[in-house]
């Protein structure tokens, strides 16, 4: 494989646009997550590769061999598409061991029994599950369960993984592992895979590259360390990591840095879109960025401390300053009084008002 191409998809459930134009690349031996909330399309797009959805417009395509093209009246089914699926409820046969249910595929498309026996375990070695065969699901735990529905994506050699909120029923500890486990697999067997997530911390883990939907199109596209670091809209900032919202009136600009004022407190932050003095403004900082200061100075406000919450590896701190509401981060308990704290500048990034705000 080369690459899958997706060229400017668009699909509408009655006179609902649920996709409007979407496009993108995955090339082989890469990870790409779709990211987005519920209801702006990732999962759609997913099962319109997969050809279980069928889009009004645009074109699908794996190297040479053309899934989806509107335009020519061109629409793959499922089985002839030969992509690996991974579902969120795993869909595993209870009535089946782990190897019938993972060679059920080949059963189905007469591959010789013989050749069967040998792709499955080939596929449950890969996977650490060869001792695992002759049980059956509900003998196995969440993880277990997940590892042969994979299983049974890999046993066809498919040129693309497709994966529709693969950790999502796992507890958060056992999730938490996996997602560094299932990383792991796709790049040592070298493949590529599409993945569906609303969780960015996964996303940000699993993938090389996160497209970040939002209402069928895409926001942003990048690395997990572009998208958390450099957002190009205030949704991208919203919606990656977690975040102080500061609503303030731009009061001056001086190149690409603007200073944002409010009740009885003023900032200076980078201007990540256009804006002009006296404009409404929304200001975004992670809240791993905001410090602790030993006094006044630039980007600094007292704020009362009125909360600390013990999280196991760091405090977080709720404060107040008149009407403004922020939360920190912390290595340890600090006093419930008043604090200086202070908001850096670079860190600091102002956005226009949009609708849609922290």
């Amino acid at each position: 494989m080369d690459k899958l191409s997706v060229e400017n998809l668009c699909l509408s459930y009655g006179a609902n646009p649920i996709l409007n134009g979407v496009s993108f690349e995955l090339k082989a031996g890469e990870v790409v997550s779709l990211l987005g909330a519920s209801g702006s399309g990732k999962t759609t797009v997913l099962r319109s590769v997969a050809g279980l959805e069928q889009p009004s417009s645009g074109r699908i395509r794996l190297d040479d061999t053309v899934f989806f093209d509107g335009a020519s009246g061109i629409d793959l089914p499922v089985e002839q598409r030969s992509l690996g699926l991974v579902f969120q409820s795993y869909a595993l046969w209870p009535h089946r061991t782990v190897a019938a249910n993972v060679g059920y595929g080949l059963a189905l498309r007469h591959v010789a029994r013989d050749e069967q026996e040998r792709r499955v375990m080939r596929a449950l070695e890969q996977l650490g599950l060869a001792h695992l065969a002759e049980r059956y699901p509900y003998q196995l735990s969440g993880g277990q369960q997940q590892r042969v529905a994979i299983a049974r994506a890999l046993v066809y050699n498919p040129p693309v993984i497709l994966l529709d909120e693969p950790l999502s029923n796992l507890d958060a500890k056992l999730r938490e592992e996996a997602r560094a486990w299932l990383r792991e697999l796709i790049v040592s067997l070298e493949l590529a895979a599409l993945c569906v997530t609303h969780d960015q911390t996964e996303a940000m883990a699993m993938s090389d590259r996160i497209l970040l939907l939002r209402n069928g199109r895409i926001e942003q596209e990048g690395t997990p360390a572009e998208l958390y670091g450099a957002p190009r809209s205030l949704y991208a900032a919203e919606f990656m990591g977690s975040n102080n919202c500061i609503d303030g009136v731009v009061a001056s600009i001086a190149g690409k840095r603007v200073t944002l004022v409010g009740d009885g407190w003023q900032l200076e932050a980078r201007a990540h879109t256009p804006l002009q003095t006296g404009q409404a403004a929304q200001a975004v900082i992670r809240l791993e960025r905001v410090k602790l200061a030993d006094g006044p100075g630039a980007n600094r406000v007292m704020a009362d401390l009125v909360a600390a919450v013990y999280l196991g590896d760091r405090w977080e701190y709720l404060f107040h300053c008149g009407e403004l509401r922020f939360r920190a981060f912390g290595n340890r308990q600090k006093a419930l009084e008043p604090h200086w704290i202070e908001l850096p500048a670079e860190d600091c990034w102002a956005f226009a008002v949009e609708e849609m705000a922290c």
